[in-house]
């Protein structure tokens, strides 16, 4: 694993990410993938954000 990157997001990113996170029409795929950009952006380790996506 990668250790020291760090994800900085604007709000309108954030809200843009935050929206297909919330839109149930989004593919699931899609919502994952902001999902984890946004919980790296938060300062979630990959430890926890593969725990909590229950990916690896």
């Amino acid at each position: 694993m990668r250790n020291g990157i760090s994800i900085t997001l604007n709000e309108t990113d954030r809200r843009r990410l935050d929206a297909v996170v919330a839109d149930r029409n989004t593919p699931q795929k899609r919502a994952w993938r902001a999902r984890i950009v946004l919980m790296s952006a938060d300062g979630v380790g990959a430890s926890a954000i593969m725990a909590e996506t229950r990916t690896s």
